[in-house]
């Protein structure tokens, strides 16, 4: 499959992610819009990961060139799980007290 495919559905669904954030004032709905950004970028680290490893491996089949990304993904996943774990926290933390998660509730506290 050509890499542009992969190219044009990870710039839709980071496209959809920014006019998520962008749009939305519900703090979950935000918070799974920037976790659709990361997955996004991890797609196109992926696809370059994999297009990069079979150019290599035409001239050398042994080599392990080119997997570097799929591991940055790993790790990038990894932050996103506790990134997760965290701002759910925050966001429980924010309705016991405010009872909204509307994040335009929580701009009126600054005053």
């Amino acid at each position: 499959m050509p890499i542009n495919y992969y190219i044009f559905l990870a710039l839709a669904l980071f496209c959809i992610g920014v006019a998520g954030v962008l749009t939305r004032r519900n703090a979950i709905i935000i918070f799974m819009c920037i976790e659709l950004m990361l997955n996004a970028v991890n797609l196109l680290l992926v696809a370059f990961s994999k297009m990069h490893h079979l150019d290599v491996m035409q001239t050398n089949p042994a080599t392990t060139v080119g997997t570097d990304a799929q591991l940055f993904v790993f790790f990038i996943m990894v932050v996103a799980a506790a990134e997760v774990s965290v701002g759910l926290a925050i966001i429980v933390m924010m309705y016991r007290n405010t009872h909204s998660i509307d994040i335009n509730f929580l701009n009126r506290l600054k005053h």
